[in-house]
């Protein structure tokens, strides 16, 4: 009796990776057809593809709130809403329990079981309430002085977001865990892969910004560099303290680097 051998696994597209990283870190309807470790390689690869797309989003609320008469404040608060709705606010819940876990001073272990509890606690609280206050008062201030400014600034927070996780998935960052999103995408980036995105996202930065002005081509890109640094010193301390990186540290990186990036384009 002949049985039919099984047929080889298709190779990989290019779309599997964007699928994966809009189904992934993104609310919008598309659906994942492969998840393995090729589509978890483009799928982080192309991450600030999706935050350009989130980050668009929130400067277009903004922007329209704006021109049916809102003030920058509204349209401040909008804008920061939109990265938190289009992904259910995943990012801000692992915020508040990667600060959980590392408000704790447990060993690690315990750490990451009071993360993965469903409730949030002081640190947690304390973390989003001072993140998104951060957040909104500096997308008002840049939507004050200039309505172009404060959607590059929607938009460059996003990428720069996205980014980070493009960085923390590289080779040579362990998970924390044997399951979940982190463990499914930890180590999986090349780091030749990771530079090579990051070069690009800053040139693309340094592009938008000169639409402004050669002062902002510098100050946006320089913005983005910052955002990326803090996220890498976040997800330095994170890997000491608990072993490696968990889905609620990829969360805590993209809100860091989104308000670090926000707030940098305030200064100067």
């Amino acid at each position: 009796m002949s049985t039919t051998p099984p047929s080889p696994p298709s190779p990989p597209s290019p779309l599997d990776g964007i699928r994966f990283a809009f189904g992934t870190l993104t609310v919008l309807p598309v659906r994942v057809t492969r998840w393995d470790r090729e589509a978890a390689r483009g799928g982080m690869l192309g991450a600030p593809l999706a935050g350009l797309v989130v980050g668009g989003c929130a400067a277009g609320l903004g922007l329209a709130l704006l021109a049916l008469g809102a003030g920058p404040p509204l349209a401040a608060v909008a804008s920061a809403a939109v990265p938190a709705a289009l992904t259910r606010g995943l990012h801000l819940d692992g915020l508040a329990d990667t600060a959980d876990g590392l408000g704790s001073g447990k060993p690690a272990d315990d750490a990451m079981r009071i993360m993965k509890q469903s409730d949030i606690g002081p640190f947690g609280v304390l973390t989003l309430v001072l993140v998104l206050l951060a957040q909104v008062a500096a997308l008002s201030q840049l939507y004050d002085a200039s309505w172009a400014r404060g959607a590059l600034a929607a938009v460059a927070s996003a990428v720069a977001a996205r980014l980070a996780l493009t960085l923390a998935a590289r080779a040579g960052v362990p998970a924390a865990r044997p399951d979940g999103l982190g463990a499914a995408v930890a180590g999986a980036v090349p780091v030749r892969g990771a530079l090579a995105v990051t070069a690009g996202c800053l040139a693309a930065a340094a592009a938008c910004g000169a639409l402004l002005g050669p002062y902002d081509a510098v100050r946006t890109a320089l913005a983005v560099a910052l955002a990326l640094a803090a996220a890498e010193l976040l997800l330095r301390h994170c890997t000491r303290r608990f072993g490696g990186v968990t889905g609620d540290v990829f969360g805590g990186l993209a809100e860091t680097a989104a308000t670090t990036a926000l707030v940098a384009l305030c200064l100067g």
